[in-house]
C-alpha cells in the first residue's frame, strides 16, 4: 500500500497541511504495543500526519497506545486531543494527563470532546468552566489550537458564537446530510466564523437495528461494507469544504478510507445521484430534532 507519490492534503490554519484522511486512536485499540507501534510507522510512511485521540476512548488505552507509537514521530505530526470536563479544574487535570501519556509537551489541537447541549456549553464557556483552563494552556504553549467535538446543531452553533473556536470536529456523511437534512449548516456556520471543519463518521450507514449482530465491535453506529458505497460515501465528505476526515477506529475501515482518498476526485453529478439512490430511506444516525 505504500505509495511514491505524497498523500493529499488540505490546509488546516496558518502553514498547517493535515492529511486528508486523519488516524483515529481507537485505531490501536484492542491491539498489542507492538501491533499499534506498526499501524503509526505504516502511516507515517504514506503521509499520514493527522492524528486524533482522547482519553476517554477505552478508558486511556488508546492515549497510551497512541503516546508509545507516536514517540519517534511527535515532531512531525499534528495531534489532536479532547477532554469531556466542562470544569476548568477537570478540564487542567485530564489535560496533564493525557500530555503524559502522548509524551509530548503540547498538543496541536485541544477539543471540548462531545458537546450536545447548551447546558454543557453554559457550563463550558461560564465561571470556571473548561473555556479558562483552554485559554490558559494556550497561553502557557500547552495547546496550539482550540476546538470542538459536536453532536448537535444548536451546541456547535452555540460553541462558534460564543468562543474563538480554531476547528470544528463534527459528523458530515452523506445519510445524515441527505435523509436527516444534518451537517451542511455547521459547515457552512464554521467558514462563516473562519473555523476549519473536520469530518467525523463518513463511512457511517445507519444504527445497529435491536437485536442485530454488530460486526464492528468498536462502533456504534453501523459502518458502510460495499466497496462501491464506501468509495461515493467518503468521496462525498472529502468534496465538501473540510480539511480532513477520520474513519471508524476499525484497521480494515481506516485503510480502505486510505485507498480511496489517495486516488480521491470529487464526485460527478451521476455519481452523487447513484450515492442519492443507495442511500434512500436509510435512517441516519442525526436527523435534525423537530
Amino acid at each position: 500500500m505504500k505509495s511514491i507519490l505524497p498523500f493529499p492534503r488540505r490546509l488546516y490554519k496558518n502553514g498547517d497541511k493535515l492529511s486528508i484522511i486523519g488516524f483515529g486512536g481507537i485505531v490501536v485499540c484492542g491491539v498489542s504495543q507492538n501491533e499499534a507501534d506498526n499501524y503509526v510507522a505504516e502511516a507515517i510512511d504514506l503521509g499520514i500526519n493527522y492524528f486524533d485521540v482522547a482519553p476517554s476512548y477505552f478508558e486511556g488505552e488508546a492515549e497510551i497506545k497512541l503516546g508509545n507509537a507516536l514517540r519517534p514521530w511527535r515532531n512531525g505530526v499534528f495531534l489532536a486531543c479532547k477532554t469531556t470536563r466542562r470544569d476548568a479544574a477537570g478540564a487542567r487535570e485530564e489535560l496533564e494527563t493525557s500530555l503524559k501519556r502522548a509524551h509530548t509537551d503540547h498538543f496541536d489541537l485541544y477539543q471540548f470532546h462531545a458537546v450536545t447541549t447548551l447546558e454543557e456549553v453554559h457550563r463550558i464557556l461560564g465561571p470556571g468552566g473548561a473555556a479558562d483552563t483552554f485559554i490558559k494552556a494556550k497561553e502557557e504553549g500547552l495547546v496550539r489550537y482550540i476546538g470542538f467535538s459536536a453532536h448537535s446543531v444548536e451546541a456547535a452553533f452555540a460553541l462558534l458564537d460564543q468562543f474563538p473556536i480554531d476547528s470544528v470536529l463534527f459528523p458530515l456523511n452523506a445519510v445524515s446530510v441527505k435523509q436527516g437534512s444534518f451537517g451542511l449548516q455547521i459547515l457552512e456556520k464554521a467558514k462563516e466564523k473562519g473555523a476549519a471543519l473536520l469530518a467525523l463518521k463518513a463511512l457511517a450507514y445507519t444504527p445497529w437495528q435491536e437485536g442485530e449482530a454488530h460486526s464492528y465491535s468498536k462502533t456504534w453506529y453501523k459502518p458502510i461494507d460495499d466497496p462501491a458505497l464506501q468509495d461515493l460515501a467518503l468521496r462525498y465528505t472529502l468534496s465538501q469544504d473540510i480539511t480532513a476526515a477520520i474513519p471508524p477506529g476499525h484497521y480494515e475501515l481506516y485503510k480502505r478510507a486510505i485507498e480511496i482518498a489517495r486516488r480521491f476526485t470529487p464526485l460527478t453529478s451521476e455519481e452523487e445521484a447513484a450515492l442519492d439512490r443507495a442511500i434512500a430511506g436509510l435512517t441516519p444516525l442525526f436527523p435534525i430534532k423537530e
